[in-house]
């Protein structure tokens, strides 16, 4: 399978590494000094499962340059996406499958609406990775798990096709779940919780969960998107919130999210494509979301600081 990995950092990098390491055909896209020390010295993953380098990696900031291919994995971040759509269209062509990594749930939307719904699968991953430096990924936590599937359910042959291959790589869980919508939401619903009030206490999620008042917190930022999740008719168990802060409570010490590890070192982060997603969405559909509007507010002069908006 002919495989093109756009967006070679912490988990496309990790994820994609792993493939060509199986023996897949990867194609990586990345920019800059770790573009160049991709090509030169291979790609490095330093894991917590056995560190390995892909050399020679194939790798180019130019799709033109590649073709048409199988399989895309869409692992920019979420505020990337638009800037992203036309630099990829010249990968696609009749069968070719986009399975996105992306944090938050508005890109499914644009990519059906970009490149027809016969093109995106639904997807997701859990793992804690990090581009370390310039053709250097480190995985520092989390047993690496990635789903899949159909937006509509359905086991089509690509899809089993592509779950052969992931089931071909060393130390990650591959899954497809019964309805890859409401498998996206419950890790929304964790991801957003987690990052939002992760940013506002400046903590690794060890000590969140562990202060009484950001673990209330994240339990009531939870029971808003949860909230919103079903009135635009996601079946979100009950007992999805109390499955979460098991979760939560099995986390190592010291981790933080994506989007917390941005707002803290002064990076554009996915402020708007989560927190502000859950707002717009809950907007939508009439429901209040009050915890997240206060995130937001306390951390969009941070993002706009971030991009350089005065």
């Amino acid at each position: 399978m002919k495989i093109v990995i756009f967006g070679s950092g912490g988990v496309g990098g990790y994820f994609g590494g792993r493939l060509a390491q199986a023996g897949e055909q990867v194609t990586f896209i990345a920019r800059g000094g770790h573009l160049k020390t991709i090509q030169e010295s291979g790609l490095k993953v330093s894991s917590i499962q056995g560190d390995f380098l892909i050399y020679p990696a194939q790798a180019t900031d130019s799709t033109e340059s590649i073709g048409v291919v199988d399989l895309i994995i869409l692992a920019t971040k979420a505020w990337q996406l638009d800037s992203a759509l036309e630099t990829i269209r010249p990968l696609i062509g009749k069968s070719t499958a986009i399975l996105p990594l992306l944090n938050g749930m508005e890109h499914i939307d644009v990519l059906v609406s970009t490149f027809g719904k016969e093109h995106v699968l639904g997807g997701l991953c859990r793992i804690s990775s990090f581009v370390e430096g310039a053709g250097h990924i480190r995985h520092m936590g989390i047993q690496p798990i990635i789903s899949f599937g159909e937006l509509d359910n359905s086991r089509t042959k690509r899809i089993e096709e592509i779950y052969k291959i992931f089931s071909t790589i060393e130390g990650a869980t591959v899954e497809i779940p019964p309805d890859i919508r409401i498998a996206m939401w419950e890790k929304f619903i964790l991801i957003s919780s987690t990052s939002g009030v992760g940013a506002v206490s400046r903590l690794p999620i060890n000590q969140c969960r562990d202060i009484p008042e950001f673990r209330n917190m994240l339990i009531h930022a939870m029971q808003e998107t949860v909230n919103v999740a079903r009135a635009r008719g996601v079946l979100v168990t009950d007992v999805l919130i109390n499955e979460i802060m098991k979760r939560i409570d099995a986390i190592p010490t010291g981790m933080f999210t994506s989007m917390q590890k941005d707002i803290m070192e002064g990076r554009p982060s996915e402020l708007d494509h989560q927190i502000g997603a859950v707002i717009r969405m809950g907007r939508m559909v009439n429901i209040p979301v009050p915890v997240h509007e206060n995130i937001y507010a306390e951390l969009l002069p941070l993002e706009q600081k971030a991009r350089g908006i005065k």
